[in-house]
């Protein structure tokens, strides 16, 4: 599925509707360049879930943690990895093993060391806006 997010409300609407899509346990690869919307995107996944607070990027603590609704939610930012291996110092397993949705932003730096994703999200720019792209879902339409 692809679609023009033409703003900031567009993209956390659509993370809204992702919580009706994705499965129960899932892991989400969120792949885009900086400032390309991915953390907007987890936003609008856990207002959607009923979380007033903050949502920031994880950018300098790598892991951000919410339970919110009976679900625990991680948001991963690997940006700053310098190798794969630094997945076992954060402990990553332990918040797979516990985690209904784990979001990961730049996977590619820790290949290998991740599961397979349940879903892998692209946002790239354009023009004004953004496009989104959303590939493993079962069903196509969100």
């Amino acid at each position: 599925m692809t679609e023009f997010l033409a703003d900031t409300e567009a993209t956390e609407a659509i993370g809204a509707r992702l919580l009706k899509q994705l499965p129960e346990k899932s892991v989400v690869f969120l792949h885009g360049d900086l400032g390309a919307g991915k953390t907007t995107l987890v936003r609008g996944f856990l207002r959607a879930l009923g979380y007033n607070g903050a949502v920031k990027s994880p950018t300098y603590t790598l892991v951000e943690q919410y339970d919110v609704s009976g679900k625990q939610v991680c948001h991963f930012d690997l940006y700053r990895l310098n190798s794969p291996e630094e997945m076992e110092y954060l402990g990553f397993a332990d918040y797979l093993e516990q985690a209904d949705v784990c979001w990961i932003e730049w996977p590619e730096k820790a290949y290998g060391y991740l599961p397979l994703p349940t879903v892998e999200i692209f946002l790239d720019y354009q023009a004004t806006g953004r496009v989104i792209q959303i590939r493993g879902l079962a069903n196509k339409e969100i």
